[in-house]
């Protein structure tokens, strides 16, 4: 559906700046404890809890305005319609389809129509009018931060985390690190990605420190307590067999 109600997000949802140079993610943590996770490549969406019961789901859109999706957030694997917490709660997350059930449903789909990879295909089945067919498709969703909670004072990243997985949210993984045993963790990463169920494009770095990170503000694009690391890009020798030579109505090859 291209017609779901739009929402109007409390902050705006920024991107993160990026970085390929280990030394430079290095460097941005300083003397600073951080937790590096996952950069997971899905859907990112806001859920808003009330009295114990998931209140409202709403995509990213574009960082101003999301779509209401909370019918179908129901049938998404990793976000509990009901928790034990009664003030209000407002966390993100990451919705994603593992690379099992995108080839699994995507093998049902003639040819022509398949999609092109489970980023595409998650957004297509979050915004499904049918819900059914949201629940058929196994959507996963990892929580990766905290936004809100009432009463709640806890001021370490990790931590919060941790609270979030006793209340029932399926948590990105991830691991407190500092400037001694960053690079190392991200090599463990790295040789991991490929045995990963689930797509991701490179790792995050928060600052543990959760109100430090919040007195650094933001930039026009950006947020300052945070940080992606993305991996080289792939590369590969080829060989060019042919070239087929086309000239265009005014004589261009």
């Amino acid at each position: 559906s291209s017609s779901l109600k739009k929402v109007k997000h409390t902050s705006k949802m920024l991107s993160l700046d990026k970085t390929k140079s280990i030394d430079e993610l290095t460097a941005w943590l300083g003397e600073n404890t951080g937790f590096l996770s996952w950069k997971l490549d899905g859907l990112t969406i806001v859920l808003t809890y009330e009295n114990g019961v998931l209140l409202q789901a709403v995509t990213r859109g574009n960082g101003e305005t999301g779509e209401d999706i909370t019918v179908n957030a129901r049938h998404i694997i990793g976000i509990p319609t009901a928790i034990p917490f009664t003030d209000k709660l407002v966390i993100r997350g990451e919705a994603l389809m593992k690379y099992k059930d995108f080839e699994r449903v995507n093998s049902q789909i003639e040819d022509g129509a398949k999609y092109k990879n489970p980023r595409n295909f998650c957004v297509g089945t979050v915004r499904n009018l049918d819900s059914k067919v949201t629940a058929e498709r196994n959507i996963n969703f990892f929580a990766f931060t905290l936004v809100s909670a009432e009463g709640y004072e806890e001021n370490s990243f990790a931590e919060r985390l941790k609270w979030l997985a006793n209340l029932g949210f399926q948590c990105v993984d991830g691991i407190k690190v500092t400037k001694d045993n960053l690079e190392d963790n991200v090599k463990k990463y790295e040789k991991s990605i490929n045995e990963n169920e689930f797509p991701s494009d490179g790792l995050v770095l928060m600052l543990d420190d959760v109100a430090y990170g919040i007195s650094l503000g933001e930039t026009s694009h950006a947020p300052r307590n945070a940080i992606a690391f993305k991996w080289h890009d792939e590369t590969a020798d080829t060989k060019l067999l042919e070239v087929e030579w086309s000239a265009s109505r005014t004589g261009l090859l």
